[in-house]
């Protein structure tokens, strides 16, 4: 494992391109229409038995943040939540016959917002889960909180709903940033709830910020993840705000002219990083810190952290399965999606349909390069030995074009090569998308519809 992380201008100059997350291998461009019922129930059945990992998608935001680019529904009234669980009791009870052999060892609310749910539909929801799939007792439960206008005591409601991890959005402790952003707060309430979630005892607590949004300042963001040191989260995730408003309409609201130059934004993700590795962080890869007694941390050291669409996790490769509009399961090697608007996840289930309808099966190449991805976007090393025994085949022979497009890495110090090891570089951590990018078979096609962020 590399412990520290060097920044190199040159090497940022040269390399700071955009591309995939690798959330998923391959991503979920190259999901196509044809999925169905049959598709999920088939992918679920044929899943060995054992752990699971359960996803459902809360699409409801009451406010609309300009930089969003997420699947959602902004509304003010609470009712539509109470029919979105209707739908969703509706979904578990078709496809909960489906996984009878699969325990839930790791459950995910995200979105939108999850507590856009009041405390009743909350409840109502971990009755209806707790009802149709079998919650193994030590199970990781998180969920995603929106800390704006939330009471303190929904926090202490949380933790006694069952949830062990929490993930906070604050993106900026800074007013104007966060007006700007259509996203007012008050940055010492959001603190207080920071705070206590670490009190009360979840296992993990998770901040989310954003460097490159509107009126923000190299001196201000350095203020904002100041103050975020000293509250102290577990882990720390600082997004990159890719601003694509011909594909984001919100994003239209926001003034080009307010928007951090590309040097500051560099300078902020460059400070950050200093600043949390100073403040004993680990970076795990991308935009990603942890505590190093965090138990991210600790998977990253000893060789089994995991990464899948809910980003960097300790799931190992467990099957996902996604409830709700848009979510994504990974289940025995099918990548399937449900739909996106409402409307039509809705009118599936009246049908008693599920929503399926995209989806893409991995052939052997992309399973073994999905594993070769994950190595490397987890561990930044791969031993070419243990691959060619653990699946039959040569390594080099097989992958000798894509071995020689990393050398250019090798000739600017990103990475080291042996004859069984592929070793990232302290310096060559930044880009380990750009690296993983050369096992990638789909990647020209992506490229050329401009659909990434860059890589820092």
């Amino acid at each position: 494992m590399i412990e520290q992380v060097q920044w190199q201008n040159h090497l940022i100059n040269k390399y700071n391109v955009s591309g995939p997350r690798y959330t998923s291998y391959p991503t979920a461009l190259q999901l196509e229409s044809g999925a169905n019922t049959q598709t999920l129930t088939n992918a679920l059945e044929h899943c060995q038995q054992g752990g699971m990992s359960l996803y459902i998608h809360i699409p409801f935001c009451h406010q609309l943040c300009y930089y969003c680019g997420c699947n959602k529904v902004v509304t003010r009234h609470q009712h539509k939540a109470d029919l979105y669980l209707d739908y969703l009791s509706k979904e578990m009870a078709l496809i909960s016959a489906h996984c009878k052999h699969l325990t839930v060892e790791q459950l995910h609310l995200g979105g939108g917002t999850p507590t856009f749910l009041d405390e009743q539909q909350m409840s109502r929801l971990m009755k209806m889960i707790d009802t149709h799939f079998a919650i193994a007792p030590n199970s990781e439960r998180s969920i995603e909180v929106d800390p704006r206008a939330l009471p303190l005591a929904r926090i202490d409601e949380l933790y006694q709903l069952g949830f062990n991890r929490i993930s906070f959005g604050v993106q900026d402790f800074n007013d104007d940033v966060q007006n700007a952003v259509n996203r007012p707060q008050c940055a010492n309430e959001v603190e207080a709830l920071v705070r206590r979630a670490k009190e009360v005892g979840f296992n993990s607590v998770n901040v989310d910020m954003i460097y490159g949004l509107p009126l923000q300042t190299t001196q201000s963001f350095a203020k904002s993840m100041e103050r975020l040191i000293d509250i102290g989260p577990d882990r720390v995730s600082v997004f990159n705000y890719a601003h694509l408003p011909s594909r984001f309409a919100a994003q239209r609201k926001i003034k080009d002219a307010d928007l951090p130059n590309a040097a500051a934004k560099l300078t902020m993700f460059k400070q950050t990083l200093e600043r949390m590795i100073a403040a004993d962080y680990q970076f795990i890869g991308m935009d990603h810190f942890a505590k190093k007694d965090d138990e991210l941390a600790i998977a990253q050291r000893e060789g089994h952290l995991h990464r899948n669409f809910q980003g960097y996790t300790l799931g190992g490769d467990l099957p996902l399965l996604g409830l709700g509009v848009s979510a994504i399961s990974q289940l025995n090697g099918h990548i399937i999606q449900n739909e996106k608007e409402l409307k039509h996840y809705y009118h599936a289930l009246e049908n008693e349909q599920l929503s399926a309808c995209k989806e893409i099966r991995l052939n052997a190449e992309d399973e073994l390069r999905a594993a070769v991805i994950k190595q490397l976007i987890c561990h930044f090393e791969l031993d070419m030995d243990d691959f060619s025994k653990r699946y039959q085949f040569d390594f080099k022979q097989h992958f000798s074009q894509e071995l020689q497009q990393l050398q250019r890495f090798v000739d600017d110090g990103m990475l080291e090569f042996n004859n069984a090891q592929i070793k990232v570089t302290a310096c060559g951590i930044l880009f380990i998308r750009i690296i993983c990018m050369c096992f990638d078979e789909y990647l020209q096609s992506q490229l050329n519809q401009q659909r990434f962020s860059r890589v820092i």
